[in-house]
């Protein structure tokens, strides 16, 4: 059974940093791209960056560019979001998605396969 499990969200100070897990179950990471996504009450979903099968491709949406930075690690099947300089802005719940397919990102959630239940990330002093 295909699982995705988010973890390492909680409350933290504007400013401050957070490191959210995906780990897998069910398959391996190997051949998949990894995207992750937020949502927060009365704002569009959005798609906050992604990571392709080899990590030769990445994509991070503007407002977090700079800021978080995806990486994979395959022999643990995770893949890991590093939040930095976080503003109240990126108050939402995140999950991660994934997609079977080799050199590829999106940050269109309609061509990932399946997705986990999110964490919840809150900025807030």
């Amino acid at each position: 059974q295909v699982q995705l499990v988010e973890s390492g969200g909680g409350l933290v100070q504007p400013g401050g940093s957070l490191r959210l897990s995906c780990a897998a179950s069910g398959f391996t990471l190997d051949y998949h791209t990894i995207g992750w996504f937020r949502q927060a009450p009365g704002k569009e979903r959005e798609g906050v960056s992604c990571i392709s099968s080899t990590a030769h491709m990445t994509y991070y949406a503007d407002s977090v560019k700079g800021r978080f930075a995806m990486s994979r690690d395959n022999v643990k099947n995770t893949v890991y979001l590093q939040m930095n300089s976080l503003k109240p802005e990126d108050t939402a719940l995140y999950f991660c998605a994934t997609a079977a397919r080799l050199d590829f990102c999106s940050n269109n959630l309609s061509e990932y396969d399946y997705r986990g239940q999110g964490t919840q990330v809150t900025v807030s002093s």
